[in-house]
């Protein structure tokens, strides 16, 4: 397998950052493999995930095994991480490298929550959105994969080109929550 040798998209972009209850920090780039099914074999990619302990997300699900994830990224799509593909995988489904193509962050901390809600057009709380759920949804306007670690943790994946800009719009709502909470 070619290895992209890429930097981190967030390199450059002032990380970690720290306003009241939130960080802001990147996230490794690590291995990442977009897996595509081809028309009605989400059970064959699951059963040649199996070696991974894993099988094929169901919408909205991350599954974690043995140091590897896989995690729901839209119709018919999933992200591997931490893991190279088994090569039964190939037979049953269109696989690409997606490392160089994805900035993750990770934004965690007791105003987390309320940071996002400032962003992102879904409901954040834990009973409609708990921790071990993944969502295609937008940052303001840039296309996202949220995606929920735990209750004051969340994983923000966006596309490499938008880093500097998610980064821009995540740290003026994290300034705008913590100036609110100052006032209280």
């Amino acid at each position: 397998m070619a290895e992209s040798g890429t930097t981190n998209p967030a390199d450059g972009l002032g990380l970690p950052l720290d306003h009241g209850a939130c960080r802001l920090s990147a996230l490794s780039c690590g291995p990442a493999w977009l897996v595509a099914p081809f028309p009605g074999q989400e059970g064959a990619c699951g059963a040649a995930l199996a070696p991974l302990g894993l099988d094929f997300p169901a919408p909205g699900q991350v599954l974690a095994e043995k140091g590897a994830r896989i995690v729901w990224a839209g119709r018919a799509q999933a992200l591997l991480f931490d893991a190279d593909p088994p090569g039964a995988l190939t037979r049953h489904a269109a696989v690409t490298d997606q490392a160089d193509g994805w900035a993750r962050l990770m934004l965690q901390g007791a105003d987390a929550q309320t940071v996002l809600a400032r962003l992102v057009p879904l409901d954040l709380h834990a009973g409609a959105f708990p921790p071990g759920r993944a969502a295609r949804t937008l940052l303001g306007h840039h296309p996202l994969l949220l995606i929920r670690d735990t209750e004051n943790a969340f994983e923000i994946m966006t596309y490499r080109s938008m880093a500097g800009s998610a980064v821009h719009e995540l740290q003026e709502a994290m300034r705008s929550v913590a100036a609110r909470a100052a006032l209280s």
